[in-house]
């Protein structure tokens, strides 16, 4: 069963006046992980699409998505899928792909029809596509680790890149998640923008009562979502990103646009936030 959901772009100015159930209208992402479905967010911003299938016990087909116009829901995009549950399987082409817990599997353009089975929660993340690469599952031994932060500052935390120039070749998709070591809450401190690109965010491995504060909008005009275990955020190119936790947590953070520069992105200092 597939349920699509359209989120249209927001301009900053428009995001100024909005009051909290605006921000979590546009910006929230929320329901997408529910058992037997597959639940799509299909947004303009670079029309980045993010979601969740849960086969629970029966097998789930993602082949025909209305909103693309296409044959089939790959054959103009990429896509990059993470476990976050049981071990599960993807079936994609003529190739059966086994995911545990936080492996990621990326899929070229013209796969054709994703199958998805077993015990998974998978997450998914697609962007269009001009050019093909091959389909590739990298497990944890296979991503590249970046430590980052100091305990001093809250934020000591693991970078996973998965679907990255570092570890392999995609089109316009990068994907990768990172973990919060035991005391650290803080992400992605000091923010940034990276007006080239959007950027979405999944916060996951959190207990049902925890919360991450997300923070967003313009540098001067920052806002905020408060955020649950497997819920999202769509961040657009004007917007920061960052947030802090209540107790353990990690976020998947995935991005389309101009260039697949991981680095390339403008800081903003605490002191130049309001």
């Amino acid at each position: 069963m597939l349920f699509v959901e359209t989120r249209h772009a927001v301009h900053p100015h428009h995001a100024k006046g909005m009051d909290t159930a605006a921000l979590r209208t546009h910006f929230l992402a929320q329901g997408m992980f529910q058992d037997g479905q597959i639940r799509l967010i299909y947004t303009h911003y670079d029309r980045f699409v993010m979601g969740g299938a849960v086969p629970a016990g029966r097998d789930l087909v993602l082949d025909v998505v209305e909103e693309t116009k296409t044959p089939s829901f790959l054959d103009r995009r990429e896509m990059g899928i993470v476990n976050i549950g049981d071990t599960g399987t993807v079936r994609a082409g003529d190739e059966t792909h086994t995911l545990d817990r936080g492996d990621v599997l990326y899929l070229g353009m013209g796969t054709g029809a994703v199958t998805f089975a077993g015990g998974g929660r998978f997450y998914i993340t697609s962007a269009p596509a001009h050019r093909a690469f091959p389909s590739k599952l990298i497990t944890l031994a296979d991503c590249i680790e970046v430590k980052m932060g100091e305990a001093a500052q809250s934020n000591k935390r693991t970078i996973k890149q998965f679907i990255h120039p570092k570890v392999m070749e995609s089109c316009q998709l990068i994907l990768g998640y990172t973990s919060l070591e035991e005391g650290s809450v803080w992400n992605t401190i000091p923010s940034h923008i990276h007006d080239r690109r959007m950027e979405a965010y999944l916060y996951w491995g959190m207990t049902p009562e925890a919360r991450v504060l997300h923070l967003m909008g313009e540098p001067a005009e920052t806002r905020h979502l408060f955020i649950a275990n497997e819920e999202g955020a769509i961040s657009p190119p004007w917007s920061i990103h960052s947030g802090a936790g209540i107790g353990e947590y990690t976020f998947i953070w995935a991005m389309a646009g101009d260039n697949v520069d991981y680095t390339d992105m403008e800081f903003i200092q605490p002191k130049d936030m309001a």
